[in-house]
């Protein structure tokens, strides 16, 4: 059994504000260091046949000035790429989405030595006010926690996880997105948020990610 708690505590999270097409967004950060090679890292990141051990199956042109498309999630155009260093693109859910609704992801590798590569992740949208105030930066700070995570188990050399929406069900799993919603309220809290803020983000994130099981 992998142990998901150390997995979590190996990420640093933080929030800050950034400038998009959209307008004036939020930031959520997510920085960790992997025990593999910066060439390593990259390529699982971006090799269309090593993605879905990991992630999900992405399909597109995965090019500078491309569009990809992540099975059941989000897709976007690919607007930099410098490898094995950085890339960017946007993020955007819906068929019809406003310039509101175009976020952008940016992914940063560094070298730490020849077998250590620091990653740092960058989601910035333009969050609805009131979405904020119900979800905080835990709605996308977990999935991206999972996503950390299954890349960590990939460079590790695990297997993926066969069926997914089974795993979410799993003790384990429950456990793990628990601790990640409260480690973006102390992510928020850290960055200016109010106790009262905090506590309702981290209770309707949690609540989201970790639905009471069906009798």
């Amino acid at each position: 059994m992998s142990d998901y708690k150390s997995q979590l505590t190996e990420t640093t999270r933080t929030l800050d504000h950034r400038d998009i097409p959209a307008g004036h967004g939020r930031a959520v950060s997510l920085v960790r260091v992997y025990h593999a090679a910066i060439d390593d890292v990259w390529d699982a990141l971006t090799n269309p046949e090593r993605i879905p051990r990991w992630f999900s199956p992405v399909t597109g042109d995965l090019r500078l000035g491309g569009h990809y498309q992540v099975q059941g999630n989000a897709g976007g155009e690919i607007l930099r790429c410098e490898p094995p260093r950085m890339f960017a693109l946007t993020w955007v859910f819906g068929e019809a989405p406003t310039e509101a609704d175009i976020t952008e992801v940016v992914v940063r590798l560094t070298s730490t030595d020849d077998e250590h590569t620091q990653l740092e992740l960058e989601h910035t949208a333009v969050v609805d006010p009131e979405r904020w105030a119900q979800f905080g930066p835990g709605a996308v700070g977990v999935g991206w926690d999972l996503s950390m995570l299954g890349l960590g188990l990939h460079l590790e050399g695990g297997e993926p996880i066969a069926d997914p929406n089974a795993w979410f069900a799993t003790p384990e799993a429950r456990q793990f997105m628990t601790d990640s919603s409260e480690a973006w309220g102390q992510a928020h809290q850290a960055a200016g948020g109010t106790r009262e803020e905090v506590e309702t983000a981290v209770r309707n994130t949690t609540a989201f990610y970790v639905p009471e099981p069906e009798n």
